[in-house]
């Protein structure tokens, strides 16, 4: 392949690189809920500014930072099809049958693509700087408080974190698979819809049958390397933030109140 795939951690010494990841992921959840909040073009705009910004600073080259966007071009496409023509009814442009395409449904479906393409982005930024060791120690970090209500934050940061790595391979297996069927034949790059979806099916099966045959292998290899989840291990100690980290957090914090108050 020419590239490495969307989501996978790259080594780097930038500043984000240099971050510990349990700052990283809380300003991953800040972020979150900056861009949940967020429903003015002005706030939009601030927060595709700071995700650019963030991806400059992480020196994430750009095609690997947006590359999950292209691949689901279709789907934003459905989702913007499908609430300007079933939101907001009552004020439709025109109705035929069920359709009721309206000015509310195209802001509505306007603002959900806009959410899942800047979590989108902040998410494979988070992934592609941290290594998966760290993510899953970081991710623990944060849950521990929960252990006072007996919940097993160790099988929880771990599950989060094998499945957040295992999206850079499905879509690796998608695209081997994709070019298999290629040679067989399959048109994915014909303009009739039905072309594409008779092209489309034939992937579903055995994408679902290579992400169970690698779960099945991992939780074999976990298994003879001794991994057990009733037994107490050493915790990384990631200390107090530094100053630069500190730094980070305020932003994050000051441009989620932002949205909310403000934007």
């Amino acid at each position: 392949m020419n590239q490495l795939p969307t989501g996978m951690y790259q080594p780097g010494t930038s500043l984000v690189h240099r971050m510990k990841a349990n700052i990283k992921i809380f300003c991953f959840l800040i972020l979150t809920v900056a861009v949940i909040c967020t429903e003015t073009l002005r706030g939009y705009a601030v927060l595709f500014l700071f995700t650019g910004i963030l991806i400059y600073l992480s020196k994430v080259n750009f095609g690997t930072a947006l590359g999950s966007i292209g691949r689901l071009t279709w789907f934003f496409i459905l989702i913007l099809l499908m609430n300007i023509c079933f939101y907001g009814p009552d004020d439709a442009w025109i109705r035929i049958g069920i359709f009721a395409p309206s000015y509310e449904g195209l802001m509505q479906g306007t603002h959900i693509v806009a959410r899942v393409i800047l979590m989108l982005v902040i998410c494979n930024v988070l992934t592609v700087t941290t290594a998966p060791l760290m993510l899953t120690e970081g991710m623990e970090a944060l849950l521990f408080p929960l252990k006072l209500f007996r919940v097993p934050t160790e099988q929880v940061a771990m599950i989060l974190s094998v499945a957040m790595q295992f999206i850079p391979t499905l879509f690796e297996e998608a695209e081997m698979i994709k070019k298999a069927q290629i040679a067989r034949g399959a048109r994915f790059d014909s303009k009739k819809l039905l072309d594409k979806a008779g092209a489309i099916l034939p992937l579903v099966v055995p994408i679902f049958l290579a992400a169970f045959k690698r779960a099945d292998e991992l939780s074999l290899a976990m298994e003879a390397r001794g991994y057990r989840t009733d037994m107490a291990r050493q915790r990384r100690k990631f200390g107090m933030p530094a100053g630069f980290e500190w730094l980070a957090l305020a932003t994050c914090s000051i441009l989620c109140i932002l949205q909310i108050v403000f934007l």
